[in-house]
């Protein structure tokens, strides 16, 4: 009897995320750029926050086999590089792609300190580019096409995956069989995109330390290295939003513009900031624009079997 109650038990634990697979390590044969991890150094987990990550991962959540596409996202949640929300800025996010045929990773990136790495202002630029790579490596295991494999960015996640976006061509892990590590689009949720006047100060603290040099400021204001072999990109930001000036959207979308890459921008008169997937503000859903933008884009279509 004991044993049927545990097992109801965690049959329920599991529905909120019943898609969800075990985590696969980024990093099996150890984590580069890092150093030996102090005994105080324990990651926490509260409410789906996860605080002090020293061993990086991605979660994979599969769609049905009956809805799946061969589209791909790797999700990068917020927390201002100091801790992730993974629930409703990532499990949540994977649970709805999944809805749409998208298989969905959920990125457990390391949050830069100099307790745990030699450099950190590339720790999670590395971590964005391995879950690229190792998500192509194994696509065919995964049943994705390689060639629509997307990044999705929360708030800090947003400049991680804007840097994954634009800083491709500077190669942070080692690549020897020269995977291509750019994302063929990018999805921008209240992004921190710049360093500058209108950047998110926590988060370039936390990224680039306390008097960075105005070169590294420079080169991690990503509205300053778009080209045109950016990815196609889909900002969503509300006017409102007092944590992260809605400037960064605009800066990046202008950006963007100049360099003629296609992108799409949603931008709500009210909402803050951190709603996830639901701005609370309007009922207009921005992943309902999401998915017009993903479909016209070709992103959706389902592969077709030989």
């Amino acid at each position: 009897m004991k044993i049927c109650i545990l097992n109801i038990l965690l049959f329920i634990a599991c529905i909120p995320y019943g898609f969800a697979q075990q985590s696969v390590l980024l990093y099996p044969d150890g984590v580069p750029n890092s150093k030996k991890t102090p005994f105080s150094y324990v990651e926490t987990k509260e409410d789906n926050k996860v605080s002090f990550v020293s061993i990086p991962t991605i979660t994979p959540f599969f769609p049905e086999k009956a809805k799946a596409n061969g589209a791909a996202v790797i999700i990068c949640p917020g927390g201002g590089y100091a801790r992730l929300m993974m629930g409703k800025e990532g499990y949540d996010i994977a649970l709805k792609f999944n809805e749409i045929g998208v298989t969905a990773f959920v990125l457990k990136y390391r949050l830069p300190s100099d307790e745990v790495m030699a450099d950190k202002t590339i720790g999670p630029l590395q971590d964005a580019q391995r879950a690229i790579q190792l998500v192509r490596l194994r696509s065919a295991e995964w049943g994705i096409n390689p060639a629509k494999l997307g990044i999705v960015g929360f708030s800090a996640g947003g400049h991680l995956a804007s840097s994954a976006g634009t800083h491709f061509d500077h190669t942070a892990i080692e690549n020897k069989l020269n995977v291509n590590l750019r994302p063929d689009f990018m999805m921008l949720i209240y992004p921190v995109i710049s360093f500058g006047a209108v950047g998110h100060q926590g988060s370039k603290h936390n990224l680039l330390g306390a008097d960075p040099g105005q070169e590294l400021v420079d080169l991690y204001s990503n509205e300053k290295q778009v080209d045109g072999n950016t990815p196609i990109t889909f900002i969503v930001q509300a006017q409102d939003d007092k944590t992260v000036a809605v400037q960064n959207s605009l800066l990046f979308y202008s950006a963007l513009t100049e360099a003629k890459v296609k992108a799409e921008m949603v931008l709500y008169p009210t909402g803050g900031h951190g709603f996830g997937l639901y701005n609370k503000a309007t009922k207009d859903q921005w992943f309902d624009h999401a998915i017009n933008w993903l479909d016209a884009n070709g992103l959706l279509a389902k592969e077709l079997k030989n």
